[in-house]
């Protein structure tokens, strides 16, 4: 019972803190077209300073997301939930006391700082979290219910922005952001595992004490590059979950760096018609995370459901790219029913890799992976994305940028297939260094 009201105060914990941020999501390109590129529809600076803030939140994230993963195994979820949210607030004070030019760029410059910090943190100690405290069997479908929490979040946030003037917008999200803090210092019950609870489990082992020890090392805390490179040769299933992951976010990160700027240029979008297109996005999101994810995925197990969901992502992104009117985009969104199934599935499997006082490194390492195609997708995309919307385009294709991210998506959705249920393993014990798995 005290881990089902743990669980419901995380929600609650996820879901104010998701609002937050997601209600100033439609209004961004807005402020930075605004701050950048006064009365135009097209502005290559704002395209290429967002594609060098994912890039440099990328590569520092790369490097951040494990060390926390590891910190959370050590010092408990709460405590290290706490960060990310503290820093998240400043940001949105900056924007919500202003947005003329010189506070956009004191915006940008701590929101690209602190990012590194905070992008996805929240979410995958939300993950580890929930891991320490569901059992397998289980798990799948509360993955599916947080991700649901999240896009109702996406909806909620989206659908306020829609009456609140843009200064409102950021006042608010920032209120909320210093709630959300609140309510999970106030009610949130810790959560951390002890390596007593690994020896009691007999569901899954602990990949990293499966593998040879060292003798000594400088930074217990402090996650090597080995660590990372043992859980993804330990565990063959882990390591293409790992490539999966990577190209699922190389192909997420290049659509939104392209999407609202292609959207604005060729249909003249606006921060209400964003808003609408991201409210269907949310609503479509969460039926398909709360709804059909507990019906369908005992029924067709999470790696065809893993699937099912990237052959639907790179539908959606093959309509973004090729519309040729505005309401093709809002078609295109009711996909999200079928192609958020997705990363819940993902990282389910991965969790089921490792061991239950390793997850926050495991959950830490696939963001870090994830975090590694922050940087190589606004490197290829942004240049895309601003050369394929100027008159000095090589041929007329508005939305081939997003047409490649449709290809990552297929390389995952290839790799996806590869993937094979594994039969869970029964002990967890460190004196088995040497075994690792065929």
């Amino acid at each position: 019972m005290e881990k089902q009201f743990g669980l419901s105060h995380l929600f609650m914990t996820v879901f104010l803190y998701c609002f937050a941020n997601f209600m100033v999501v439609p209004a961004k390109p807005d402020v930075t077209m605004a701050a950048l590129c006064p009365g135009k529809d097209e502005c290559s600076l704002a395209i290429y300073l967002t594609g060098a803030q994912q890039a440099i939140i990328g590569l520092g994230s790369l490097v951040v997301m494990p060390l926390i993963g590891n910190l959370s195994d050590t010092y408990g979820r709460k405590v290290m939930l706490t960060v990310p949210m503290t820093f998240g607030i400043l940001p949105l004070v900056i924007l919500a006391c202003s947005r003329t030019k010189y506070f956009f760029y004191t915006y940008y410059v701590l929101k690209t700082v602190i990012a590194i910090v905070t992008e996805g943190c929240v979410q995958f100690l939300a993950l580890a979290y929930v891991v320490d405290n569901v059992p397998q069997s289980r798990r799948v479908s509360v993955f599916g219910i947080m991700s649901g929490i999240e896009s109702a979040s996406f909806v909620f946030g989206n659908f306020s922005t829609r009456f609140l003037s843009t200064s409102a917008t950021f006042q608010v999200a920032a209120s909320m952001a210093v709630i959300s803090l609140v309510y999970m210092r106030v009610f949130l019950p810790e959560s951390m595992m002890n390596s007593s609870v690994c020896a009691k489990n007999t569901e899954t082992t602990c990949l990293l004490e499966k593998a040879p020890t060292k003798k000594w090392q400088l930074f217990k805390n402090l996650p090597s590059v080995d660590d990372t490179i043992c859980l993804l040769r330990t565990s063959s299933t882990f390591s293409k979950a790992a490539a999966v992951a990577f190209f699922i976010s190389v192909a997420d990160v290049g659509i939104h760096a392209s999407l609202n700027y292609y959207l604005k240029a060729q249909f003249h979008f606006n921060k209400d018609q964003f808003a609408d297109l991201m409210i269907i996005f949310g609503i479509a999101g969460s039926i398909s995370q709360m709804i059909l994810m507990p019906i369908l995925t005992p029924l067709l197990g999470e790696e065809k459901m893993l699937s099912i969901g990237l052959f639907f992502s790179c539908a959606r992104m093959v309509l973004y790219s090729t519309a040729w009117a505005p309401w093709v985009p809002y078609a295109a969104d009711m996909i999200s029913v079928v192609d958020t199934f997705a990363m819940p599935c993902l990282r389910s499997i991965a969790s089921k890799q490792i061991g239950p006082n390793e997850q926050g490194k495991a959950q830490g390492c696939i963001t870090g992976i994830c975090s590694f195609a922050n940087i190589v997708s606004p490197l290829a995309f942004s240049p895309l994305t601003a050369l394929f919307l100027s008159d000095s385009a090589p041929f007329y294709f508005p939305g081939f940028s997003i047409m490649c991210s449709g290809f990552a998506a297929m390389i995952a959705f290839i790799q996806s297939i590869m993937i094979r249920a594994t039969a869970p393993p029964t002990s967890c014990s460190i004196d088995n260094s040497n075994s690792v798995e065929p």
